[in-house]
Formats: C-alpha cells, structure tokens, sequence
C-alpha cells in the first residue's frame, strides 16, 4: 500500500523512518523489556532517552547554555498563560503583536493578567500581511514583546525576527526546526509539538535562565519555569511516549543533515506548491508574497463549488485533510518537516489534472 500524505495543519504527517522505529520498539524500549509508555520515567532507560533528546534538541538549534529547554505538557494554549505568569516581573503591561488567530487566542489569556499593547493588527487585512516593523506602537516599558512567526490558518509568516529591547517571546508551535534561528535573540521560545517536534502531548519551552524565578503570585507550581527547570521537567509525570517520539525525530533531523539542510528542502517545497498556484488562474493565494508561509498553504478555489469534489478526488489520490479553516475557506496544504518533496509533487500533479478536468 502507498503510503498517504497527510496535510493536516496538526496532528501532521511523521517521517516514515520514525513510523518505523516507533513500531519496532513500541513493545520493547532498551534493555527494560517493556513500552516506553510502560517504564518508569525515573529509570536509567527514560532518564537517558531524555537527557540525549535535549542534547539533540540544542545541538539543532545551537541553543545556549543559559537558556533552559523544558518539556511539559498543556500545549502551545498552556503557555499563553505561563508567559505572563513568568515574564511579567511585577509590571503591568506586555506588547503582543495580533497577526492572526492563535495570536489572538494568546492576547485574550494574556489579559487576564495585564493590560496588552495591541503593538500590530493585521485583522483588517483578514489576516494577509503585516505592517512594517518600523509602523509598530511599541510600548518600551512593557514586559516583553509575543509574536507568532507562523500563523497556520492564514498562512502568514514573518520573514524576520523583530528587534526589541526587551525580552522577546515567539510561539513557534508551527516554524520550530525547519530553518535555523537565533536563538540568543528570544527571551522564550515555546511549540506544541505536534507539527515538527512529534506527536501532541509535548511542549517545548526554551528560557534564558535570568527570566525565571520570578513569577504572579498565586499561580500553580506547575505554571512556574523554575518549578519545571528545577525538576528536569519531571516535577509530575511527564508526557513520555511523545517525549520519546520527538527523540526519535530529533535524531532523524540530525540525520538529513541538520535545520539548514532542513531549510533547503522546506523552501523548495513551498516555492513548487506556490509556483502551481501562481501559475494557475483556477487557483489564488490571498497572503502577501513577503509573508507567505512556508509551512501553511492556504489556496482558493477559482469555483468555490467545487471544494467538496476537490477534496473527494484529491483523498482518492491519497492527499488528505486539504480543507481549509472554516475562517479561509478553500483548501490548505501544511507542509512540515515530515511531508517529502514527493508529497508537494504528487499533489501539484493533481491539481494541474483536476484544472484540467473542472477549469
């Protein structure tokens, strides 16, 4: 059977070579003759596995070594409440820049403990572009500055990092691990894993050490960086199976040959599926050029019409979850570290035929 591609913008495809060794061990882990779902995370062969994936996950990212990286649980959602919680050091106020729908969830949590400074809006534009950097009302005694890199249901992503004299938060649930970053220039960087890290379960933070310790008061322990820090990200039971699984992906990154060979391989991916577009009156894409995403499609429909038979044929190709958010409508193709060029091939081939076929 050939295998499926899975478009979905989370849960999302896995690489085959993981599949594998998730199958080939799911029975027996290491030397305990059990799960890794079965084992104590506090025996020698979790502890391991653990201590070995954060290594990985630093040397992908050249991540310093005064920054923690934590491993929790609650979702990329659980932290549009440990930020504030942990970064707002007794002041009032925090820059969030509204650049599409999961930065607007993080702006409603986040004032439920100070007042937000709306520093962009890209509402207007339905979530489109975004204003010059240069245009943003930053408030320069704020806490801090959050941003969304990559907004998956628009599909808008920034094409650089912002400058701030002040600690910089990025949720970077949908960009983490398919280029390099910087990540001295973030005050914390978080990513539920289900798109490039994994399987859903597993969060990752990654904190400059001088930002924690310092939290609202009578919040939960486990909303406080240092408790996580403190304990190894093991101050309760973690998430082990996708703790295991994105060790099995790190190891694959490391193997295609790191973040810039990854990047290479994500940009061609894009610039094929968006030369389809581009090429074709039956098919648009709304989003800035600039801004288009690398990792979420969004496309429409020249016949709106015809999306349901779009969908029905493209599943009987073996291209799955293409619906687009209910707020874009259309189709959407999320292209992860996992999907191979294959995948965008075999799906810009149908598209042409269905043009063929419809237009």
């Amino acid at each position: 059977m050939s295998r499926v591609y899975n478009f979905s913008a989370g849960p999302a495809m896995l690489p085959a070579q993981v599949l594998k060794q998730m199958q080939g061990e799911l029975l027996e882990y290491g030397n305990a003759k059990a799960s890794v779902m079965e084992i104590s995370h506090r025996g020698a062969d979790f502890m391991a596995m653990a201590q070995k994936s954060e290594q990985d996950l630093r040397d992908l990212m050249n991540i310093p070594d005064d920054y923690k990286v934590l491993f929790l649980q609650g979702g990329a959602s659980a932290q549009f409440s440990m930020v504030p919680i942990n970064l707002l050091h007794g002041k009032a106020t925090a820059n969030y820049a509204h650049t599409g729908h999961w930065s607007k969830k993080a702006i409603a949590e986040a004032q439920r403990y100070c007042d937000v400074n709306i520093c962009t809006d890209s509402s207007d534009n339905k979530y489109t572009d975004i204003a010059d950097f240069a245009d943003w009302n930053i408030d320069k005694d704020a806490a801090y500055l959050h941003y969304t890199p990559n907004e998956t249901i628009a599909g808008l992503e920034f094409d650089y990092t912002p400058e701030v004299d002040m600690p910089l938060v990025a949720d970077m649930s949908s960009s983490i691990l398919s280029r390099e970053i910087d990540v001295s220039k973030y005050g914390v960087i978080y990513a539920g894993a289900q798109k490039n890290i994994g399987i859903s379960g597993l969060t990752i933070v990654i904190v400059r050490e001088d930002l924690i310790g310092n939290v609202v008061k009578n919040q939960p322990i486990l909303f406080d960086y240092a408790t996580q820090a403190n304990n190894d990200s093991m101050y309760n039971t973690p998430s082990t199976y996708p703790w295991y699984v994105a060790s099995r992906v790190f190891e694959w990154l490391k193997d295609q040959g790191g973040l810039g060979a990854m990047a290479k391989i994500n940009e061609n991916k894009a610039k094929t599926l968006y030369a389809a577009i581009d090429g074709s009156d039956f098919y648009s894409n709304p989003v800035a050029k600039k801004y288009r995403s690398w990792m979420n499609v969004p496309f429409l429909l020249a016949n709106e019409n015809l999306n349901a038979f779009f969908l029905e044929k493209a599943a009987d190709n073996g291209l799955i979850t293409l619906k687009g958010h209910r707020s874009v409508g259309g189709m959407r193709a999320s292209i992860y570290n996992a999907m191979p060029q294959e995948g965008i091939d075999l799906l810009v081939s149908f598209m042409q035929d269905f043009e063929k076929e419809n237009g």
